[in-house]
């Protein structure tokens, strides 16, 4: 029954997806509500990023030193380990975790309170392809900042790190910065920022999927907004697993 129902739900966000990636009618009004969006679900991120990233960044640093204080261990490797980690993990997966709760309970609930107060069936009505109206403009706008976020989540990281350094004896500042620059792959970062996308796909197509298909009132809108935030966090860790094998073998 419960194969049956996801196999259901997977279709019936397939076709959902159809209709959203259909040629806009109006190219100037989508080109407006894009950079709207970017605003919202974007710009409006950064300082959540900022101040996420800062104290995850002291704090790997930390950990980093108190597992890695051993003779046989070079200092500079507590920067190296914090530089890998934030770029391989944090700054894609855990932060894209992060912005679902944010973004993604945003979108659902936006959509959701929409459908339940009538003004998608009011589209549908004029003849406006409601999905392609509502959705495109978001979906594009999050996969195109989605790398902003990353890089802002990249350097708060490294500069969370380079404060424990700087106001600490954990490690000195010279030894840290030896760390971060030693041994870098650059591949890393492009990494981290494929990731993102696919990501940020995720996140705003499965949010809107929950909140266009809302039945019922503000309690199922808060319904819907929890499962997307659900269903998105589960789908992120199944396409990190997949995505790290492909990208890193």
């Amino acid at each position: 029954m419960i194969l049956t129902s996801s196999i259901a739900k997977f279709g019936q966000y397939c076709c959902f997806l159809g209709r959203v990636f259909s040629l806009p009618d109006r190219w100037n009004r989508f080109f407006r509500q894009t950079v709207t969006e970017i605003s919202k679900l974007g710009v409006d991120s950064i300082p959540l990023v900022v101040i996420v990233s800062l104290f995850i960044g002291a704090v790997i640093t930390i950990q980093m030193q108190i597992n890695t204080s051993s003779p046989l261990i070079p200092a500079y490797s507590v920067g190296l380990a914090t530089r890998d980690i934030v770029l391989l993990e944090f700054s894609n997966s855990i932060l894209c975790l992060i912005l679902a709760g944010k973004v993604g309970s945003n979108i659902a609930s936006e959509i959701g309170t929409m459908r339940v107060t009538e003004q998608i069936d009011a589209l549908e009505i004029m003849g406006i392809n409601s999905a392609n109206f509502l959705v495109l403009p978001k979906i594009v706008a999050f996969v195109l900042f989605i790398p902003v976020l990353v890089i802002f989540c990249m350097g708060t990281a490294m500069l969370g790190g380079m404060l424990v350094a700087q106001f600490t004896d954990v490690i000195t500042v010279a030894k840290f910065t030896y760390g971060i620059q030693a041994m870098f792959t650059e591949w890393y970062v492009w990494y981290a920022i494929i990731k993102s996308l696919v990501f940020a796909f995720i996140i705003s197509s499965t949010a809107s999927f929950f909140g266009y298909y809302v039945k019922g009132g503000s309690i199922a809108v808060g319904k819907a907004s929890t499962n997307s935030v659900v269903v998105s966090s589960v789908l992120i860790l199944l396409f990190d697993v997949i995505l790290t094998k492909i990208l890193l073998q």
